[in-house]
């Protein structure tokens, strides 16, 4: 038989990282995120802009500046996991990966039954991420609160039979569902469309999570100039 191979043209990145031992972090999480929501528009986004719920409460974007010790040992576990993620990505070594600057946002969610979150990406970053703090409760549906990557390749299921159905990884079509355990975090590029679809658990079971958006510049490496006749 002729030689063949196969070859991934347009795979796009998940990283997957899971924090050892997070259940007491977590429980520092959950006390100081719900004492924050219960505050009201103190602790709130007041510019929201992507479309969700009341039983949705979403935090302003500086969450990792916040002087807490729980909330600055999530910063770290973040960072550190994230420029892991970009070196092995981009095969940087250390040195290089310490001329890496990174600006970021950062929020946390609490969701309570039949909250949602609709699709969106991150315009104007290169990265973003979502830790689970918490999903509680047995859930009425498979689909209850899962973070959802819709997929970029628009076309892919215009005709879909038994020679395209089951295409191993990662050539995989549709959206990708996730069900996010305590202590687990995705990264994924910040164009990637996203929504986390309604949250239905069986009682008053809370959703939680943490998410961030990072954008970078590297020392050495300088933004292209307008030509001065165009300035």
């Amino acid at each position: 038989m002729n030689k063949v191979s196969f070859i991934t043209a347009y795979a796009v990145p998940l990283v997957n990282v899971q924090l050892d031992e997070a259940d007491a972090l977590n429980a520092e999480l959950r006390s100081f995120f719900l004492e924050c929501e219960s505050q009201g528009e103190r602790y709130a986004n007041r510019e929201a802009l992507v479309q969700r719920n009341a039983t949705l409460f979403e935090s302003a974007f500086n969450l990792f500046d916040w002087k807490h010790p729980a909330v600055t040992k999530l910063r770290d576990f973040c960072l550190a996991s994230l420029y892991h993620g970009v070196g092995e990505l981009n095969g940087y070594d250390q040195p290089t990966l310490a001329r890496l600057h990174v600006a970021m946002e950062s929020w946390f969610h609490v969701t309570r039954k039949g909250g949602f979150f609709g699709a969106h990406n991150h315009p104007l970053h290169s990265w973003s991420g979502v830790y689970c703090v918490c999903q509680e409760g047995d859930e009425a549906d498979e689909h209850s609160g899962r973070l959802t990557f819709i997929s970029p390749f628009a076309m892919n299921t215009m005709f879909v039979d038994m020679a395209s159905h089951k295409l191993k990884p990662p050539f995989h079509t549709g959206s990708w569902p996730i069900r996010l355990k305590p202590g687990q975090l995705i990264l994924f590029p910040s164009w990637l469309l996203h929504e986390v679809t309604p949250f239905n658990p069986e009682g008053d079971g809370l959703r939680m999570t943490v998410a961030f958006n990072a954008r970078f510049r590297m020392d050495g490496v300088e933004p292209l100039k307008v030509p001065p006749e165009h300035a």
